[in-house]
Parts: structure tokens; C-alpha cells; sequence
């Protein structure tokens, strides 16, 4: 698709998954079990792996609609205003009475993070609540899914999206068995290393590789993507950047990989968008707050 195609006629993609809030805590050291440390800085943002995709794909250029569930509660009012503020269609993310939002309780030291998740509302979203969007499922150019939600709706939207013949893209994450009926149906799974170990429980990473050409997409952090093509293993490097904060890294590659795909890019052509998304994604504060424009990720190609 050119650059004019582009403007003309943005990518139809639907995500479905968690909306939460993040409650982040930066400090000099991660502590042990029974060691109290003093924080450095602590900040509330936007997050959740469906949120985050959800708005990594606007910034992008495409036009995004959101399937989820937050609380009835002032955090998720802050979530949804955070996603009109991304231009974000929220049609389908209703309030849930007398739940919380979910949320993720992030501790950032040495570089990298450690995450507990709370899913609260997000467990409500379930195939009847999803079945109401059923049309705009369809009509999508792809579908992007994650695992911070329900399992039983992961089943139900990858069957929705094989009878439409509508490519759905899988992150499997946070790391969960799969069952045999989502493997079948999905266009794309993006586990990172240790995804892919519980996914392909039994497998090496090369036998699963290679029982699923073009599909599996090993994220392997700074050192690319891993894929087998049908004749060879290929690594798409990553760029290197200094990381601020990897929160949101992964969503944002996989936003970026969607955008590209369902823009009818080459697989090649999609990884390296992706990459280079994911890099510029790092050196910024916040899992939403590093993601790039379309611009910023075109002028770094």
C-alpha cells in the first residue's frame, strides 16, 4: 500500500482484551521477599495488553475499535477518555457495575520490569459480551487478541474470525496453554521466548518453528524476531536504542506488526516496522506514553 493508499483507506483492525491501569513504581533496586526498599517515583498510567495495542495501532494510522470492559470506578473512566484521546473507537468497552478496573502493578529497576496483573473487570469480558460486536469483527482487516482476558473468548473469537476468513493475530501473553481450536484458526501467534516454551510445551522452539512457517513469530527482545520462512530459520534484527523503560515494548511490536500486515505489507516489510516501532517504544516513560506516530516510526525506516 503506498503512502496515498495509506491516507485514503486506513486499516480496519479490531482489538480485543484487557483495558487497565498502571501503577508504576521506579526504583534503584527490584526487592526480595521480606526486603523493604525506598521508590524513586511512582506514576498511574494507561495500560492493559489490548489497551496498549489499541492505541499503538491509532498512532499508527489505523482505525481501531476497542473490545473490552473496564470497572465502574474513576479509573476507568480515565481509561476511556484515554482512548477517545487516541482516537480510539470505545462503541464496545463498557463499564462493569460493581467491579473494579483492572490493573497492573509494575516495579521498574535495573532496566527491565517485573508485573503483577489484577484482571477484575477484564475477566467479563466473555463471548456473549463479544458476540454484540460480532459485525465489526468481521468486517476487520485483522483481528488482534491477547491472553489478559478470558480463555473460553479467545476460542469463541478465533472461530468467529476463521468463519469470516479475517486474519487474527495472537499474542499469548501473559503465558498460557493454548488449546488446539485457537492454534487451527489463528493467521499469527507472537509468544516471546518464554510464551512460546508454555505454548509449545514439548516442542523446541526449531520443531515448533518449523511446524508453523509464516505463523510463529519469536520475539526474542534486542535481539529481533525468529521465524521459519518454509526453508530456513530467519532472525529480523532489532534496532538498538538505550532503553528507558521496556513496559509496553512487546504491544507496541505487535500493534505495529498488525498495522502492517492488514496495510497488505510483506511479512518482511512488517517485522522490520514492527522492530523499529517496538525500539522507539523504549526510550520513552510509560507503556502508551513511548509509542510512536506513524511519522516517527517512517522517518526511522
Amino acid at each position: 500500500m503506498t503512502q496515498s493508499q495509506q491516507a485514503s483507506s486506513k486499516a480496519k483492525i479490531c482489538v480485543i482484551g484487557s483495558c487497565s491501569m498502571d501503577l508504576v513504581v521506579t526504583s534503584y533496586k527490584r526487592p526480595v521477599a521480606g526486603e523493604t526498599v525506598l521508590g524513586e517515583s511512582f506514576k498511574t498510567v494507561p495500560g492493559g495488553k489490548g489497551a496498549n495495542q489499541a492505541v499503538a495501532a491509532a498512532r499508527l494510522g489505523a482505525e481501531v475499535t476497542m473490545i473490552g470492559r473496564v470497572g465502574d470506578d474513576h479509573l476507568g473512566a480515565t481509561i476511556l477518555q484515554n482512548f477517545k484521546d487516541n482516537n480510539v473507537n470505545v462503541d464496545y468497552v463498557e463499564p462493569v457495575t460493581d467491579i473494579e478496573s483492572g490493573t497492573a502493578h509494575i516495579i521498574l529497576a535495573d532496566g527491565d520490569n517485573s508485573i503483577i496483573v489484577v484482571k477484575a473487570a477484564n475477566d467479563h469480558v466473555t463471548p456473549d459480551y463479544v458476540a454484540q460486536a460480532i459485525e465489526v469483527i468481521q468486517a476487520s482487516d485483522i483481528v488482534m487478541i491477547q491472553q489478559e482476558i478470558p480463555e473460553e473468548t479467545v476460542t469463541y473469537v478465533s472461530q468467529i474470525c476463521a468463519d469470516a476468513n479475517v486474519p487474527l493475530l495472537l499474542n499469548p501473553a501473559p503465558a498460557r496453554p493454548v488449546n488446539d481450536t485457537v492454534i487451527k484458526n489463528l493467521s499469527y501467534i507472537t509468544p516471546n521466548e518464554h510464551e512460546a516454551a508454555v505454548v509449545f510445551e514439548g516442542q523446541t522452539l526449531e520443531e515448533a518453528l518449523r511446524q508453523h512457517p509464516n505463523r510463529l513469530f519469536v520475539t526474542e527482545g534486542s535481539n529481533g524476531v525468529r521465524y521459519y520462512d518454509g526453508q530456513q530459520e530467519v532472525v529480523v534484527p532489532t534496532y538498538k536504542v538505550e532503553a528507558i523503560d521496556t513496559t509496553g515494548a512487546g504491544d507496541t511490536f505487535n500493534a505495529a506488526f498488525g498495522v502492517a500486515l492488514a496495510e497488505g505489507q510483506s511479512l518482511q516489510d512488517a517485522l522490520r516496522f514492527g522492530n523499529r516501532a517496538a525500539s522507539l517504544s523504549v526510550t520513552k516513560f510509560g507503556a502508551q506514553g513511548g509509542m510512536p506516530t506513524r511519522q516517527e516510526v517512517e522517518e526511522q525506516l
